[in-house]
């Protein structure tokens, strides 16, 4: 009989820097080939969150067949789908509310490998050292409730687990991961492929796209969950190209980014998204309203009183694309499962009684 592992699973909390952790490639396997995770079809699964791996929904058809024909209404197959690439956010991942936690990791890991990525690419990305930095400089309140160095985030033995399950691992020194994930993007779009992000982080709703989905883990309903360009319009009734210039108003408590409504209460979503409706980016709105009126009395003196506070907000809360990063064209191969099952179940015994690793 395969073997089974529980998975009570954790909540996602808030991420701190990250202590030093060697970036690696990808890892040879380590162990001869065990049993597989079991899956049950998300249609028989509770919603439970303290149930087992069946508790996560399946992939979607695109993301089960992502190398396969998917067979048209007359039964003919229809037009290929690209080939995914996934990123996962480590440090996210390593957190059950606000402590740092190995089991939350492990859980959240086995249920992703089992129910989400199955044997695509997956290339793991850490927060480097020093990588909040740079926007504490611009902006002193960025994450400034969040503790800095050593024994705050992700460690060498999240590393080892991944390297073990055949996942190379970036993290590159002075850039946050989030910087990292978006420049790695970019490049595998540029090679033809479709870009999946795994994480909780809104951050990357930025770089939602046709080609670029995201997959969150949801600890109310136990699952990760696909949230695509089609989320993103039905949520916010706006294109994801105006998501940053619109938080530039709005702020983003959760980083210490303050919005323009404490300087001006009367500002809020409604208007910023009617303006950048109307002059697309928030650059083009703010030249804009430097030569002629663009709205209502108060708006305008927002904008003209107020432009270098929202470029600095735009400046920090703008993912980076130029990090010195380079892709592996030897990721995209397709990732050797072999381990997994060992090597998580291995993992999750461990830390299964863990309150605080």
């Amino acid at each position: 009989m395969p073997t089974s592992v529980t998975l009570p699973l954790p909540a996602v909390g808030a991420v701190a820097a990250s202590p030093p952790v060697t970036a690696g490639g990808l890892a040879m396997p380590l162990r001869s080939c065990p049993l597989r995770l079991i899956a049950t079809p998300a249609a028989t699964a509770s919603s439970s969150p303290s149930t087992s791996t069946s508790a996560v929904s399946s992939a979607p058809p695109s993301a089960r067949h992502s190398r396969k024909h998917l067979a048209g209404r007359d039964g003919a197959p229809s037009k290929p789908t690209k080939s995914r690439v996934f990123f996962l956010d480590v440090n996210p991942l390593c957190f059950r509310g606000s402590q740092r936690s190995l089991s939350a990791f492990a859980r959240w890991l086995a249920l992703f490998f089992a129910h989400v990525s199955l044997r695509d690419p997956v290339v793991a990305v850490l927060d480097g050292e020093g990588g909040n930095e740079y926007r504490r400089r611009l902006l002193p309140s960025y994450k400034a409730h969040r503790a800095r160095g050593a024994g705050t985030g992700a460690d060498s033995r999240v590393v080892d687990v991944l390297r073990e399950c055949n996942v190379p691992v970036v993290r590159v020194e002075g850039y946050e991961a989030d910087d990292v994930v978006a420049t790695l993007a970019q490049q595998v779009l540029q090679k033809g492929y479709r870009v999946v992000i795994a994480s909780p982080d809104k951050d990357f709703k930025q770089l939602i796209s046709d080609d670029v989905q995201l997959v969150m883990p949801i600890p109310e309903i136990g699952r990760w969950s696909f949230y695509t360009l089609r989320h993103y319009v039905a949520q916010y009734k706006c294109d994801p190209t105006a998501d940053l210039s619109l938080r530039c108003f709005m702020g983003d408590e959760a980083d210490g980014v303050p919005g323009i409504q404490h300087l001006v209460p009367g500002f809020g979503r409604k208007t910023a998204v009617k303006l950048l409706q109307k002059h697309g980016s928030l650059e083009n709105l703010l030249n804009t309203a430097a030569v002629r009126t663009v709205g209502k009395d108060y708006a305008q003196d927002a904008l003209t009183k107020h432009a270098d506070y929202l470029r600095k907000n735009y400046e920090v809360l703008s993912l980076k694309r130029d990090v010195n990063v380079q892709f592996d064209d030897s990721w995209l191969s397709t990732r050797n499962t072999c381990n997994d099952t060992s090597v998580l179940s291995d993992f999750i015994l461990k830390f299964s009684n863990e309150g605080r690793s």
